[in-house]
């Protein structure tokens, strides 16, 4: 049979995101088979043939078992809330299933750690949904980094802002639960983690302080609950080389939206990039002449891979659902046994690991190293 064998697990934004991306994967790139859009699952059965129709899956189901059992799906993509990840993902690997699951890994260590060593026992592929490295041109900062352009790194500071937390008076949601894991670092941070490990490695010592600008939230039945995790997170951290970094994430920061800020200071320049603007970004090289230094801005084109696979010309721009296709695309290289540039789970358990030191070092107040395996 044609194609690999598609199962989703989960609808909504990211469900939908994956879907788009398993519709587009092969239109996009000529060098990998349509895949099948096998099975879907949703927990409302009405729902979930529903959203079968619409993103053209041709079996529906309200038992994510059933569809791990269906002999068809070889490959299963997993959008579901937080806490769902770590039991839908080692059944699908205990099922010879492939797994691309969204991030966090989970919400406990433990649980991010059985997940790593499922995939590893199975021999199945499993990668974590961490999209932003897929940039054509977050791809070009790296080449340009490793060519030395802007010579030895010794800083970087990275900022990660949106504000659909930040009214006080929004209703408490499954964001704000204990359940969902720590707030800003596993909802947030992860990202951002994931650019650094792709630039420049894993973090190797962390040191931590959370916000929590509401301390409750009101319920639509009435009444207020007590927010139980931080939407504020402010981290030094120790990178891979001793490179010196600096984390600041916030989901209640009116006025932004997507916003990744990432600063990159090294002995002959800078880099400096904004997700919110995530088809260019600016350098500076003190090797310029005199009187002709300043920060030059470069726009995203068909020369930064693989942006010319979905736009012929410059500045033009590729989005957030263009950056899950080239995902989707890694993933289908990792399945065929070929090259891949994608955040596995023995990856993601690190950026958990780092996560997870993150917490300790804000309840112990103190530098906390980061375990590497």
């Amino acid at each position: 049979m044609a194609g690999i064998g598609v199962g989703l697990i989960g609808t909504g934004y990211m469900g939908k995101c994956h879907a788009l991306a398993w519709n587009n994967v092969a239109t996009i790139f000529g060098d990998v088979e349509r895949p099948r859009l096998v099975h879907l699952a949703e927990r409302d059965a009405g729902l979930a043939q529903a959203r079968a129709r619409e993103f053209g899956f041709a079996r529906a189901t309200s038992d994510w078992r059933e569809l791990l059992s269906d002999p068809d799906v070889d490959v299963v993509s997993i959008t579901t809330p937080n806490q769902f990840h770590a039991e839908m993902a080692i059944a699908a690997l205990q099922a010879g299933k492939h797994v691309w699951c969204e991030k966090p890994m989970a919400t406990s260590l433990a649980d991010a750690e059985r997940m790593e060593a499922t995939a590893r026992r199975s021999g199945r592929v499993a990668i974590m949904g961490y999209n932003y490295i897929q940039n054509p041109v977050m791809r070009h900062i790296r080449t340009l980094l490793d060519e030395g352009a802007i010579g030895t790194v010794n800083q970087v500071r990275v900022e990660m802002d949106e504000d659909f937390m930040a009214d006080p008076q929004a209703p408490f949601s499954p964001r704000s639960e204990k359940a969902s894991g720590y707030g800003a670092l596993d909802d947030f941070a992860v990202h951002t983690l994931s650019l650094l490990w792709n630039l420049f490695g894993h973090a190797e010592a962390v040191m931590t302080d959370l916000g929590k600008p509401y301390a409750d939230r009101p319920l639509e039945a009435g009444g207020r609950r007590a927010v139980e995790n931080h939407d504020q997170a402010n981290v030094l951290l120790r990178l891979a080389g001793g490179i010196s970094a600096v984390l600041m994430v916030n989901r209640a920061a009116f006025g932004r939206k997507g916003r990744i800020a990432l600063q990159i200071f090294g002995s002959k320049g800078a880099i400096l990039y904004d997700q919110e603007r995530m088809n260019e970004f600016q350098i500076y090289r003190a090797t310029d002449r005199a009187g002709e230094q300043g920060f030059a801005t470069v726009l995203a084109g068909p020369q930064h891979s693989p942006y010319g696979s979905f736009v012929p010309a410059p500045g033009h721009s590729l989005g957030f659902n263009d950056l899950k296709v080239i995902e989707c695309r890694e993933l289908l290289a990792a399945i065929a046994g070929k090259p891949y540039r994608a955040v596995d789970f023995s990856e993601g358990l690190r950026i958990e690991r780092s996560v997870h030191a993150m917490a300790q070092s804000f309840a112990e107040r103190r530098w906390v190293d980061v375990a590497a395996g």
